[in-house]
């Protein structure tokens, strides 16, 4: 059996998905760190380091598993063939998908993601397939597949598919965010236990004698949000606050959720932290000013290279570049009550 001490380089890697990203957040790295009798720090990998081989690292959690050239390929044109479909469709949103075709969005995430071929998922998922394409059988639907690759048709998604460097380049990101976010989480724990900090207005200047850095890991932003219909949120004050992360900018809010209209990972009591001077990145979450409130959007990016903003409850989809910069900003934080 293993020991608490064999887990402790834990490489957390960023994995696409079609409604935004599954990343590992500080709070669940110190608990699992707590459990292991480790540091939450020692759950990271420097994936910079020249030293580190990923397939290396995989393969006592794996086993060596035989190459196959042919599935991987398979699973690549799937994925890209969905990919395409569901962006010269814009009916065919993630919500659509699962009402009409029964297609979960965790599977969608997997089959876009190239988890497996279509002959290995099961007959619920490759008739749903089926019928998406239009197609009477496996047969006719692996035909039409390779008919796709061919003609070029799925040359623009492939890159999104199959590239590794971006895939690497997402864990760089945020595995140096969560370092901070642990770091600055760390000094909190160290100060002494007094009476809590005040809050500060986002606009004031640091105290007199502190750095900017030392101001940022105690900065309380005030916390807004009630619901209204269609999702949408009133930028109400309430009675409570929210700790920043370093990251966050001098104009940077707490923004209560209320609804879970992102689904069940994002459940209506969290509190975001929100950044007006941050334009948001796929996989992120953003919130968009409408004239009615603000609502809470996943980001994603389609085979145009267009950034797409996605609410499940109700099923919204938003071109974010189309709006006004002002109008749109980041979520760099999130905090579960």
């Amino acid at each position: 059996m293993n020991s608490p001490k064999d887990f402790r380089r834990l490489p957390i890697f960023v994995f696409p998905r079609s409604n935004g990203e599954v990343f590992a957040r500080a709070d669940e790295l110190r608990l699992i760190a707590r459990a292991l009798g480790i540091t939450a720090d020692e759950l990271l990998i420097d994936v910079n380091d020249p030293s580190f081989d990923i397939a290396a690292w995989a393969e006592p959690l794996h086993g060596t598993i035989p190459a196959d050239p042919e599935g991987e390929r398979a699973a690549v044109l799937l994925a890209a063939a969905l990919r395409a479909r569901r962006g010269s469709d814009p009916a065919l949103t993630i919500a659509a998908l699962e009402q009409e075709y029964g297609i979960a969005p965790v599977v969608l995430s997997r089959i876009e993601n190239a988890l497996k071929p279509l002959e290995r998922w099961n007959e619920d998922v490759r008739s749903a397939l089926r019928r998406l394409f239009g197609m009477a059988d496996d047969a006719a639907l692996a035909a039409h597949l390779e008919r796709l690759a061919s003609s070029g048709a799925l040359d623009p998604v492939l890159p999104l598919v199959a590239n590794p460097q971006a895939r690497l380049t997402k864990s760089r990101t945020r595995i140096a965010a969560l370092r901070e976010e642990l770091a600055a989480g760390d000094a909190l724990r160290e100060k002494p236990a007094s009476k809590p900090p005040a809050p500060v207005r986002r606009d004031a200047p640091p105290p007199h004698g502190a750095s900017d850095g030392q101001t940022a890991l105690v900065r309380l932003l005030p916390v807004y949000g009630t619901p209204l219909p269609d999702g949408l949120i009133a930028r109400t004050l309430l009675q409570a606050i929210v700790e920043a992360p370093r990251s966050a900018g001098p104009r940077a809010y707490g923004l209560r959720v209320g609804r879970p209209t992102l689904g069940a990972g994002l459940p209506g009591r969290a509190t975001l932290v929100v950044d007006p001077d941050r334009f948001p990145v796929a996989g992120g979450l953003a919130v968009v000013r409408e004239e009615d409130g603000l609502r809470v959007v996943s980001v994603a990016v389609d085979r145009n290279g267009r950034m797409l903003g996605y609410s499940q409850v109700p099923d919204v989809e938003v071109a974010l570049d189309a709006l006004d910069p002002d109008a749109v900003a980041a979520v760099v934080s999130a905090v579960f009550e």
